[in-house]
């Protein structure tokens, strides 16, 4: 039997690794992708071989990443609960997208992954799984009971480890647990589990890596253009990048300033609530920058059907429905929304906020005559027809408040 397994050179997934290989008596192929977590790789070849499988896959997939999953999740304007930007969720489909791609490759039986079975990721890898090779196994070793009997904690994992000759790291735990990608760094767990902590007291600093706190922010503000081309951001202050350069340049810009910190209670998709920390600098300036643009270019009824949606769409990508038909079918409603999404936007970053500073499109739907408060030259609007529609609209209430004997 062959397993692809999501490994990441840690104690968790080396452990898994190991285990895979005795309790399946499996031939075990590891794979950790390159999704901007910037961690150190070298040398995972050799410790992932050492630990037993017999092949390792290293995959930058960095630029897909934010090509063909950040992009069209911003054009969506997407965010869960109306704070979180998906940094995680997003992440999931691709991974166990190019696992599924190596199980193929290698004609492996299985495909594996160290996700608990409380979270969601479980949920994402193996959705992701079912809607692109259903022939294909997924073995979650945190639901084995087996597994769950010979690691109670992490003391026996680093046992297991010593035992085994596994070369793994084992320092104390973080009183925190850690994911970063390209799109974010969210934190949880250990101390985090109190939704009374403060977690951007300046005794906390430390725990952050991708922006200060805003109080150590500048006390300058920093301007900052975004062109858009059909709902793309495409150029920074003038420069023209690649979606994987967009995300690397606002990334290091909103972390300077602060921007993109989030605190929050959060619903996961099993039923329980939990609270989460998320840095998300550049994608909140992103976010932000793209809704400017869209208010200039966007037809109202366009904006307004896509924004009752955006609830629906947050939800299928935190869910793990990516791949779903249903997620491909609204995807479909949003390019077209995106079709005139068109110009530049000007932002000012200023000590942990995103403020929108000018805005301009050749295609703009905004016209200063129509929209002035002066004599409108092109005389498009008369305001006398405002009698009738208020009273046509007022109809239905009037009758109502009679029928009903309504009183204040």
């Amino acid at each position: 039997m062959k397993i692809v397994l999501a490994y990441s050179g840690g104690l968790d997934t080396s452990v898994l690794l190991a285990w895979l290989k005795e309790n399946y008596q499996a031939e075990v192929i590891a794979f950790c992708a390159n999704i901007g977590q910037e961690e150190e790789l070298r040398g995972l070849n050799a410790k992932a071989k050492k630990t037993g499988a017999s092949k390792i896959y290293v995959d930058d997939l960095q630029e897909e990443f934010a090509r063909d999953f950040i992009f069209p999740m911003m054009r969506a304007g997407a965010i869960y609960e109306g704070q979180y930007f998906l940094g995680t969720s997003i992440a999931r489909p691709l991974i166990a997208k190019r696992m599924v791609e190596i199980a193929r490759k290698e004609k492996a039986e299985a495909i594996a992954h160290g996700a608990t079975g409380k979270g969601n990721d479980q949920v994402r890898f193996e959705l992701t799984a079912a809607a692109l090779a259903p022939e294909i196994e997924v073995i979650a070793p945190w639901r084995d009971e087996r597994f769950r009997a010979d690691f109670p904690g992490r003391t026996e994992m680093i046992q297991y480890c010593a035992e085994r000759k596994i070369p793994v790291q084992a320092t104390a735990k973080k009183p925190y647990s850690m994911d970063r990608n390209l799109l974010h760094i969210s934190y949880e767990a250990g101390i985090l589990e109190d939704p009374w902590f403060d977690a951007f007291a300046p005794s906390n600093r430390k725990m952050f890596t991708l922006s200060v706190s805003p109080e150590e922010a500048p006390t300058k503000p920093e301007y900052v253009t975004l062109e858009f081309r059909k709902g793309d951001c495409v150029a920074v202050n003038g420069k023209k990048l690649s979606p994987l350069g967009v995300m690397r340049a606002l990334n290091k810009l909103g972390g300077k300033h602060g921007v993109g910190r989030v605190d929050m209670v959060e619903n996961r998709f099993v039923g329980m609530k939990s609270r989460g920390v998320y840095e998300t600098p550049g994608g909140a300036i992103l976010h932000f920058a793209h809704r400017q643009m869209e208010s200039l270019t966007m037809d109202r009824e366009v904006m307004h059907m896509r924004d009752s949606l955006i609830p629906k769409y947050s939800e299928l990508v935190y869910y793990g429905f990516w791949f779903a038909p249903e997620r491909l079918a609204l995807q479909a409603l949003v390019e077209e929304s995106q079709r005139n999404v068109t110009g530049t936007v000007r932002v000012k970053l200023y000590k942990g906020g995103v403020y929108a500073a000018g805005r301009k499109s050749k295609l703009s739907l905004y016209n200063p005559e129509i929209a002035t408060m002066e004599a409108d030259p092109t005389k498009a609007y008369n305001q006398d027809d405002a009698t009738g529609f208020i009273r046509l609209n007022g109809l239905r209430l009037k009758v109502a408040a009679k029928v009903g004997k309504r009183k204040l």
